[in-house]
This record gives structure tokens, sequence and C-alpha cells, in this order.
């Protein structure tokens, strides 16, 4: 595992241990890891974050955001209907509502549902890929930049943990939620300008 991973998976644990929130991570089999990556082509960095943290049952908590990490036993389960037909197998092609089967959902907001995705189709050299997200119920799929690869993804995530520790975790209003936003803004554009400019977090 290459020392960027590392380091985002360290600062996300990090976060849920200095806010005392319970978050369960272990090692997901190798065997399974090597099938995911053969029917779902899932990256050099998702697997070695899955053999390294996978997330059996880990949720962040901020003014904006619970986002739900899908554990390795299951990543194949959720693509169902998205990258994966019905019946399990991958798209040939996209979906009537732009579903790309490129596309590996990788999170889920708790609040609302959306999806966090991979999008697979062109690796960099890290063996990284960029993870957006996309409104759920809309007639079509319109994808919006989180973070500009996994890493930098359990990175912001890290941060907004951190930038949490501040807010009550229940009774927030509007305004506790933009402040959050402002604050976690300028933290974001230090590791992940584009991701910033996207404006999914603020």
């Amino acid at each position: 595992m290459d020392s960027d991973l590392a380091e985002s998976i360290f600062a996300l644990k990090e976060a849920f241990n200095r806010r005392g929130l319970p978050a369960q991570f272990g090692r997901a089999d190798p065997g399974l890891v090597q099938r995911l990556k053969e029917k779902l082509r899932i990256p050099r960095r998702l697997r070695d974050y899955l053999l390294e943290a996978d997330p059996l049952d880990v949720e962040t908590r901020t003014p904006s955001e619970r986002l739900r990490l899908i554990p390795a036993t299951s990543l194949e389960r959720e693509q169902r209907g998205f990258a994966l037909t019905d019946n399990g197998e991958l798209r040939d092609g996209v979906s009537p509502q732009g579903w790309r089967p490129s596309w590996i959902i990788v999170g889920h907001s708790a609040f609302v549902g959306d999806p966090y995705f991979l999008d697979v189709s062109s690796p960099d050299a890290e063996g990284d890929c960029p993870v957006y997200t996309a409104m759920s119920g809309t007639d079509t799929w319109k994808p919006r930049l989180c973070a500009s690869g996994f890493a930098l993804f359990l990175r912001i995530l890290a941060l907004g943990m951190e930038v949490a520790e501040g807010f009550a975790d229940d009774d927030l209003d509007v305004d506790d939620e933009q402040v959050f936003r402002d604050t976690l803004g300028p933290r974001i554009r230090q590791y992940d300008p584009a991701a910033l400019k996207a404006g999914h977090w603020t």
C-alpha cells in the first residue's frame, strides 16, 4: 500500500478515535478482493484499502452529511441495478438513466441515500480513480466530483470529521451547517482544489 493511501486511512481512523465515535474496520479476504477486481475492475487503491481497512461498520458524521462506507462483502451486491444488471452481470453500456458500467459505488449518504462512486474507466499511475456523487430520485444521473482520487476522498472524509469536532451531533440548525461548510472549504483546498471547486462539500 502506498504512503498517500496509508496516511488517508490513518487520518480517518484517528478522526473517529478523537470524536469517540464507533467505527469497525477489518481486512477483506484476498480471494474476495481478487474476484471484485475481475468482475468490477476495481482499481489498485480501492483493493489495497479493502485489504487493509475494510469498512465493516463505518459511518462518518458531520453537520452536512453522514456517509456510510460499503464493506467488501456487500460491494458486489450494491452494484446491482447500477453498474450491474439485476441479474448481476456487468452492463454492456450506459443505463437508460445514464449510469455507466465503470461507476462503482463505495458509499451512500445516510441522510438521503445518494451514492458515492468511483469512475474506474481510467485509473491513474497510482491505480486511483476520481470519486463522484449524484442525486438519487431524478430522471438522469448527473455526477458531481467529490475527490480527485479515492485516497483524497478518504482524506476529505477525515477532514470533515475533524472540523465537525466543534459541533453537536444532534440538534443542528442551518447556521451550524453553513459555518461547518465554510470552515471545511479551506481545509479541502490544501489537498484537493478541484474537489473544492466542484462545490459538493461546501
